[in-house]
């Protein structure tokens, strides 16, 4: 198992952030890898998703998250094809400044040892990592 997590401060106020990170469907205009998100349901603070990924090999999985707005977006694994752990959480702080606290944890695990695991999960929770909070602070930035 994997895991991650980074905490940084983003020059975008929390309402912005969480604007970005709520539109689901959107990841793929700005998030590297990501082919598409769709949102299966949605009810209350709970949407479930389809992501579509392209990342050294395609996969895609469905996840439940559960939000609270301008605070966190928090997620659990439901079903999917290599994954049997994929949970984690975006947590924002407005610093009332204009700036946001932004604390995104990921834990995933690769649920079939096949070739390439260990290069999948180590992308997701490593190499990604910066690239996935740098495009969501200018996404955020240019709304």
């Amino acid at each position: 198992m994997a895991s991650a997590t980074k905490t940084v401060t983003m020059k975008a106020p929390a309402e912005k952030i969480y604007q970005v990170l709520r539109d689901y469907e959107a990841y793929s205009e700005f998030m590297d890898g990501v082919t598409s998100v769709k949102v299966i349901s949605e009810s209350g603070n709970e949407t479930k998703a389809e992501y579509s990924i392209n990342m050294i090999k395609k996969f895609s999985y469905v996840l439940n998250l559960v939000h609270e707005e301008n605070k966190s977006i928090k997620w659990s694994f439901v079903e999917g094809d290599i994954f049997s752990v994929n949970s984690g959480s975006w947590e924002l702080s407005d610093n009332g400044d204009g700036t946001t606290e932004v604390v995104y944890s990921v834990e995933v695990d690769i649920k079939v040892r096949m070739m390439g695991a260990g290069m999948i999960t180590k992308k997701l929770t490593e190499v990604q990592l910066p690239i996935l909070l740098n495009s969501v602070e200018k996404r955020a930035q240019n709304l």
